[in-house]
């Protein structure tokens, strides 16, 4: 679907491991996701945020909307190809995350988030693996210290998760790194290599790249071949 490689490059990638029939519903997917995140990242106040991410729930639920996702997103859901609950759980999540979250919250957060959208894309593949949230949730703490890492650096107004003890949050991710997956979904799941790659960096106190270069992409390819993250 048009936009996710400029919006969500990780999981583009990820999703053209999927059968060519599966590929646009998992762009859909982590369009809205994307939508979502931006609903709180890009709000001045948390009222803002809870407002934009009201519109979306208000489009879960059935109501009429003007907007390119909104169509497919009510097709999908008519045909049962997304639940609509985990889809309201995901707004859920955001609007705790829109709210404030305290510092023991971040990693409930992460499975809330990432680790409900990776089991959602595994549904949509036919697969419905707990292996799949364990490893949506390390993207999500990986995620979530890099983010904060890049606010600093940019000197950017905080987040309150960006107040999480960090290495706490990366030894989680760690944890479930060591996660295997289930083979021939790897468009669920072939996102979360990345990360483990952006932990390694992190922990050796590199930066992240803007861009994954060819030994990423090799990377994820490997993984998807020995279901090794």
């Amino acid at each position: 679907m048009i936009g996710l490689r400029e919006k969500d490059p990780d999981r583009y990638f990820a999703t053209l491991f999927a059968p060519a029939p599966r590929r646009a519903p998992l762009a859909l997917l982590f369009l809205v996701n994307h939508e979502l995140a931006r609903a709180v990242e890009v709000a001045s106040e948390p009222p803002l945020a809870l407002m934009r991410l009201q519109w979306w729930r208000e489009l879960a639920e059935g109501a009429p909307r003007a907007h390119e996702l909104a169509a497919p997103l009510t097709a999908a859901l008519a045909r049962g190809l997304f639940s609509r609950e985990a889809l309201l759980g995901l707004i859920d999540a955001r609007e705790t995350q829109a709210e404030g979250l305290a510092p023991e919250e971040v990693a409930g957060f992460a499975r809330a988030s990432g680790g409900a959208l990776a089991r959602m894309a595994g549904q949509v593949l036919g697969s419905d693996h707990p292996a799949l949230e364990d490893l949506g949730t390390a993207q999500a703490l990986v995620g979530l210290v890099r983010n904060a890492e890049h606010r600093r650096a940019h000197r950017a107004e905080p987040r309150p998760e960006d107040f999480a003890p960090r290495e706490a949050l990366l030894a989680e991710a760690a944890r479930l790194l060591a996660t295997r997956p289930p083979g021939g979904v790897a468009a669920a799941w072939g996102a979360a290599v990345f990360a483990s790659r952006d932990l390694a960096r992190l922990r050796a106190g590199q930066p992240c790249p803007a861009r994954r270069g060819a030994g990423d992409r090799l990377a994820v390819l490997v993984a998807a071949l020995t279901r090794r993250v």
